[in-house]
């Protein structure tokens, strides 16, 4: 009986004490951003994911966090989009393919050249270096180094190494998302 008032409580509680986030998910394309978003949304990793195109749109609730789940797409021809979907948002997540050295150096410019724009002081940034289950991977150190992470100063920066597909470090992700909502 005591796990049913404990749900009871919960549903309650998040009636009046629920969240609600809005975020962007943006990186290069093939980085993972829609499997990211496909495995937050519904738990499941697939292989079988089509390139987004412009963007797609997600709201999903996770306990008492409501989430605007913008996934936006990575060719270099909607670069110049990533900022219309990053105004406005508590947090902007990009996604980085961790193998694919040969990326880094774009990646960073992107990065930077998004963090650079006026309306987007302050926002929170999180970086996840994706496909951390593959051979080649670099380490999040080396990852912060790659991208320069540590030069930004104008706004809160978390990076993690995760892997869509085995869904390890996904829980703290979750958790940092969270507690950017309002």
């Amino acid at each position: 009986m005591p796990g049913f008032f404990t749900s009871i409580f919960q549903w309650i509680s998040g009636l009046f004490f629920s969240k609600q986030a809005e975020i962007a998910v943006v990186g290069l394309q093939a980085s993972g951003k829609t499997s990211f978003v496909n495995v937050i949304t519904s738990g499941q990793w697939s292989e079988d994911v089509v390139p987004t195109v412009a963007f797609n749109f997600r709201k999903i609730r996770k306990g008492n966090v409501t989430m605007k789940i913008w996934d936006v797409a990575g060719q270099p021809k909607f670069r110049s989009m990533w900022e219309r979907y990053c105004n406005g948002v508590d947090a902007i997540v990009f996604v980085v393919d961790s193998v694919d050295h040969d990326k880094f150096n774009t990646a960073r410019f992107e990065l930077h050249q998004l963090l650079g724009q006026p309306t987007l002081v302050g926002v929170p940034l999180l970086v996840l270096g994706n496909k951390n289950d593959l051979d080649g991977h670099v380490p999040v150190k080396e990852l912060i180094r790659n991208l320069q992470l540590d030069k930004i100063s104008d706004r809160p920066v978390s990076c993690y190494s995760c892997s869509m597909k085995s869904q390890h470090n996904l829980d703290i992700v979750l958790q940092w998302l969270a507690g950017r909502s309002h």
